[in-house]
C-alpha cells in the first residue's frame, strides 16, 4: 500500500467510525461497521458493510426509512473527505450477526472475503 493510500485509509475509518456512533445510537440492532477497498481502483472498490445483530433486527430496518438515511451519512461523510461515490447505495451492504454465525461460524473475515 502506498503512503497516500494508507493515510486515505486512516482518514476513511477515522470518518467510517463517526458514522458508525452515530448509528449505534440511531438505529436499534446496529452493531458496527467495516469497510474493504482496493485502492488501485478507489472509489469504484469501495465496499461498507454495515451489520446488525440479528436478521429479524435488519429485516425491521431494511422496511424503514432508516437504509436510505444511512446510506446517505455515509454518502454525505465521504462527500465531507473529498471522496466522490457515484450511487452510494451500490457500495453499501447489509448484513447481521446472525448470518455469520449460521454460515461462516462467526467468522467475519471469510464472510467478508
Amino acid at each position: 500500500m502506498r503512503k497516500t493510500d494508507k493515510k486515505m485509509d486512516n482518514e476513511l475509518r477515522i470518518a467510517l467510525t463517526n458514522v458508525c456512533e452515530t448509528a449505534l445510537t440511531d438505529i436499534d440492532g446496529f452493531q458496527w461497521l467495516t469497510h474493504t477497498v482496493n485502492y488501485s481502483s478507489f472509489p469504484q472498490s469501495l465496499k461498507i458493510t454495515c451489520v446488525f445483530d440479528t436478521n429479524a433486527q435488519l429485516a425491521a430496518f431494511s422496511e424503514s426509512n432508516e437504509q436510505d438515511k444511512l446510506v446517505s451519512l455515509i454518502q454525505s461523510t465521504l462527500n465531507n473527505l473529498g471522496i466522490p461515490v457515484k450511487n452510494m447505495a451500490r457500495h453499501v451492504f447489509f448484513d447481521s450477526e446472525e448470518s455469520c454465525m449460521n454460515v461462516h461460524d462467526g467468522n467475519w473475515a471469510k464472510r467478508l472475503a
